[in-house]
């Protein structure tokens, strides 16, 4: 019913490679074990973490955390808000809102001491092992990690006290990564334009609707570096990471002569 998550940074290469974080989740009931290296903490780490974990299981009842602000958002609600029932999300927050996970924050290091012991066996055995191969580069490390786990789960997973399946069917594969992905609303401009990042990506015309000037769109991320507008449930644009990348770029050198020039 309930998934411990959390980051463990350490020399996991011990300076064969490059500095990595484990990104992990333990069941509480039988001890399963999920990770991931990731370059650093962060919202895509922990997004790619629940993405496996719907992959090979489906969609948890919970989430146990401690109260990083990649998880809970530090912004204080207004009076008004307040009133309403509404908080602030984070980019996380939002997405397991609508998987309709529950987010239950943990106040103390031993309060989850669970996947806190597990760091500890990793940090000992874990590192051997790849020592052993001889690991240097994160995708390296990510194959290995997946061999020592499924070792792991199969040697020490215990069974629930409640054999009773929890976890719910995940949604299909395109539904799921727009909504493991970072999220944004806008406007859309007179132009039929949406602002991103400093740039104006143009909507194309749509046969569906004369105009939606002024309309709130959804500005969808997505971890393949693709860009996607959505209105009232339908993608109306598209932008290949490719294209986003020589935008952004064109952007700062736009940017830096403009500077030079000042």
């Amino acid at each position: 019913m309930m998934i411990q998550i959390d980051a463990s940074e350490h020399d996991w290469l011990e300076g064969r490679g490059p500095k990595m974080v484990l990104v992990g989740g333990i069941d509480d009931a039988t001890g399963f074990v999920w990770g991931r290296f990731e370059e650093s903490e962060s919202s895509w780490g922990y997004l790619s973490l629940i993405r496996q974990i719907c992959l090979s299981h489906g969609i948890p009842l919970s989430l146990y955390s401690d109260r990083h602000t990649i998880f809970f958002s530090p912004k204080e609600p207004t009076i008004i808000e307040q009133l309403q029932n509404i908080r602030h999300l984070t980019q996380f927050g939002r997405a397991m809102k609508e998987l309709n996970v529950e987010m239950i924050p943990a106040y103390s290091a031993p309060a989850k001491g669970r996947i806190e012991k597990l760091w500890n066996t990793l940090q000992d055995r874990l590192i051997v092992e790849m020592r052993l191969k001889g690991i240097q580069t994160r995708d390296e490390a990510n194959t290995s990690l997946q061999e020592f786990l499924k070792d792991y789960n199969k040697r020490f997973t215990v069974p629930a006290r409640k054999k009773e399946w929890v976890f719910r069917k995940k949604p299909p594969l395109c539904q799921l990564d727009r909504i493991l992905c970072l999220k944004e609303t806008r406007t859309v401009q007179k132009d039929h334009t949406v602002s991103f990042e400093g740039l104006a990506l143009q909507i194309p015309p749509s046969p569906k609707w004369a105009s939606i000037a002024k309309q709130r769109v959804d500005v969808l991320q997505l971890k393949n570096g693709n860009i996607e507008i959505i209105y009232k449930n339908m993608v109306i644009a598209k932008f290949e990471s490719p294209t986003i990348m020589r935008l952004l770029k064109l952007y700062k050198l736009k940017n830096n002569e403009l500077q030079n020039v000042a």
